[in-house]
């Protein structure tokens, strides 16, 4: 008797939920449009991706594409921290005009990004900073140089190019989702959809 209850309870709340279009005091709001008499509800999804089954020429382009997914696994989480701190102070940021007190707070922003992170940072390899390199650009719409000249200065970032490029990386690399990173744009995307 109780369970016919509840299933009772939980289909009058359905049913008022469906009808919560003509019945503004139920509280929901469901948008539609009319199109010639008919009232289509109108329904806003997340957008979806979806791949073609992957194949490879040979497992050595198998082996090199599971090792950039790694990669990307590893150091996509510190992209977007990166972003979430950047836009954190973004407006106190913009809001300073005193340079000293701007440095300030991307001194803020740096010492909360070491301090989560600096130690794995550390251990990185020389690929997975290359793929750091690209989704920093990627999430904050920023070059790693761009963002170092920010946060220290012209003189430290030229000096910070200079060691990139010793290692064969370089800061003002661009992130080109269409082109030459489009792997790590599709990696990234499954990712954002719990794929990985």
């Amino acid at each position: 008797m109780r369970i016919t209850t509840i299933i009772f309870i939980f289909l009058t709340s359905w049913f008022s939920n469906l009808t919560a279009q003509q019945d503004s005091t139920a509280g929901h709001l469901l948008f539609a449009t009319v199109d010639n008499g008919d009232t289509i509800p109108v329904v806003s999804m997340n957008t979806y991706y979806v791949w073609e089954l992957r194949t490879f020429a040979s497992k050595k382009e198998e082996k090199k594409y599971n090792r950039l997914q790694r990669y990307v696994k590893i150091v996509y989480p510190y992209a977007k921290k990166a972003n979430v701190l950047l836009a954190k102070y973004e407006d106190e940021i913009a809001a300073e005009e005193d340079p000293r007190k701007r440095k300030k707070y991307y001194k803020k922003v740096e010492d909360e990004l070491l301090a989560e992170y600096g130690e794995d940072m550390k251990e990185m390899t020389t690929s997975q900073g290359r793929i750091l390199i690209k989704l920093i650009d990627r999430e904050t719409s920023r070059t790693s140089y761009e963002l170092v000249k920010e946060f220290r200065s012209g003189v430290t970032a030229f000096f910070w190019q200079g060691i990139a490029r010793v290692f064969g990386q370089d800061l003002k690399s661009e992130y080109q989702a269409d082109e030459e990173d489009k792997y790590i744009e599709e990696i990234v995307l499954a990712i954002e959809q719990g794929r990985y």
